[in-house]
């Protein structure tokens, strides 16, 4: 079955959870379960990201619906209440999540 990714969904979300089917773009390494997330981030224009941390993620990455990830890793849930320009980090996946703002690198 396949259906539409959904982006530039508005937040905050009904009920504080992750719309069905919104897209968010993920390390390969974390979508194969290869890696944990270890950092996610809620763009000021509403994308999301869900990164391993450690490897570059330039021909790495996979769009994919929210939903699968958070049925991989139920801590990504706690995520959809993030505001835009946000992200969140840990060091390993028993961590609690960090959150910090969301700066652009030089």
């Amino acid at each position: 079955m396949t259906h539409e990714v959904l982006r530039g969904l508005a937040w905050p979300y009904p009920d504080g959870q992750f719309p069905q089917h919104l897209g968010v773009v993920v390390h390969r390494t974390v979508l194969e379960g290869a890696e944990p997330a270890r950092l996610v981030t809620h763009w000021d224009d509403g994308d999301w990201t869900i990164a391993d941390g450690v490897n570059d993620p330039n021909g790495n990455a996979a769009l994919v619906c929210i939903e699968h990830m958070v049925a991989a890793d139920d801590d990504l849930a706690s995520l959809a209440t993030m505001p835009p320009g946000t992200q969140a980090w840990r060091s390993t996946s028993e961590e609690p999540w960090t959150f910090e703002k969301h700066e652009y690198g030089d």
